[in-house]
């Protein structure tokens, strides 16, 4: 629970913020600010700021949300959105995306002074001052313990830092398997620090590996980090960088994956159908909606510690960056492609087709996130 409601604040922080910018953009172009506020409705809290905005604390906390007068493209009264520009209007629109990206290079540059994992196999020729960079090992730490193992009767916890085992010192996962295989099915002394205090404990091995879950049953995780110092900032902004076009990059792949797997299932040929469920499949295993950032990945970055939160926190912040920069209705990017259409074809964007474009997309939004949410429940449940 603890996981579920660190992972419910920072979600409706970064959405907030998101509609902070919004708000500043637009009240800094003349275009009025009705309300501002922090979940959605029933409202909890409110109350009329000194400069005429009603703020309101509400009940779901699934974000926040910024209502500008006149907020349909069609409206045309002084103060109005829809009376703006079209330059006025692509600041307001563009305002949460650059807040967004922002948040995720702040978070990039304090992470590159405490230690930035490599990004194997998602950034090629990942950006560094060469002059200014540190690699630091981290410590030898157990990111699973199987139920019953001989790590598990030991009374091993995710997270213990290995040292030794028996009088082999561990300093690698590959010594983990080398020293386990040497003195499989004897008793052994582990040694381990835990919150600072070195300990012992002592279990017998396994005789054998046939389930594949190691000797002593246990998994581990040693990450290098590259640290800097004066050149943070710009290793954070180049990494936000690197990783928005990773992000694009992975997330057009996904929906190739997805409609062609579609496309491939309605083939009369079994094989090509059983390759169309293996893409579905793979796409289903590579996103996350909101049971399963709350479900699985907040809890397993909190467990990991405060650096794998912020480093989850920043990833997050710039995926929200990169949805609303794409041409979906309903979202910041589907409302600036459809207003810039309309002014290319030189016609008024009435009331009534916008918002049931918008409604169009917004239902096909659900329809996604439910999808997302059987899957995720499907993952929860295994």
């Amino acid at each position: 629970m603890l996981s579920v409601v660190i992972g419910l604040l920072i979600l409706v922080f970064l959405v907030v913020v998101h509609e902070l910018g919004h708000a500043i953009a637009a009240r800094r172009n003349g275009v009025g600010v009705e309300e501002f506020g922090i979940g959605f409705p029933p409202t909890a809290y409110k109350k009329k700021l000194k400069n005429g905005v009603l703020f309101t604390i509400n009940w779901l906390p699934l974000g926040g949300f910024v209502k500008l007068q006149g907020e349909n493209d069609a409206a045309s009264k002084p103060g109005d959105y829809g009376a703006a520009s079209f330059w006025v209007k692509t600041k307001i629109l563009l305002a949460g995306v650059l807040i967004n990206w922002l948040v995720a290079v702040i978070i990039f540059t304090g992470i590159a002074i405490t230690g930035l994992p490599k990004f194997t196999g998602v950034i090629d020729n990942q950006f560094t001052v060469a002059s200014d960079t540190k690699e630091v090992t981290d410590p030898l730490r157990i990111n699973q313990v199987v139920a019953g193992s001989p790590a598990d009767k030991a009374g091993l916890k995710l997270g213990d830092e290995l040292l030794k085992l028996n009088n082999n010192a561990l300093s690698s996962p590959a010594d983990v398997s080398k020293f386990t295989a040497a003195e499989k099915g004897k008793s052994v002394m582990i040694s381990y620090r835990r919150d600072g205090v070195v300990q012992s404990a002592q279990t017998t091995l396994r005789g054998d590996n046939d389930n594949g879950q190691g000797y002593l049953g246990l998994s581990t995780a040693q990450r290098t980090v590259r640290k800097s110092t004066w050149s943070a900032p710009i290793v954070g902004t180049v990494i936000t960088y690197q990783l928005t076009e990773a992000t694009i990059k992975s997330l057009g792949q996904t929906v190739g994956n997805f409609a062609t797997g579609l496309v491939d299932k309605l083939n009369p040929n079994a094989s090509i159908r059983e390759e169309g469920d293996q893409k579905i499949n793979e796409v289903s295993q590579n996103v996350a909606g909101p049971v399963g950032i709350l479900g699985v990945i907040f809890p397993s970055a909190r467990e990991a510690g405060f650096g794998t939160l912020m480093l989850i926190t920043a990833i997050i912040s710039l995926t929200l960056t990169v949805m609303n920069i794409l041409p979906i209705p309903s979202l910041d990017g589907g409302r600036f492609y459809l207003m810039a259409i309309f002014k290319l074809l030189r016609r008024p964007l009435t009331r009534n087709i916008e918002e049931r474009i918008n409604a169009i997309g917004f239902m096909i939004l659900i329809g996604l996130i439910i999808l997302v949410t059987i899957a995720d429940v499907g993952k929860l449940t295994r």
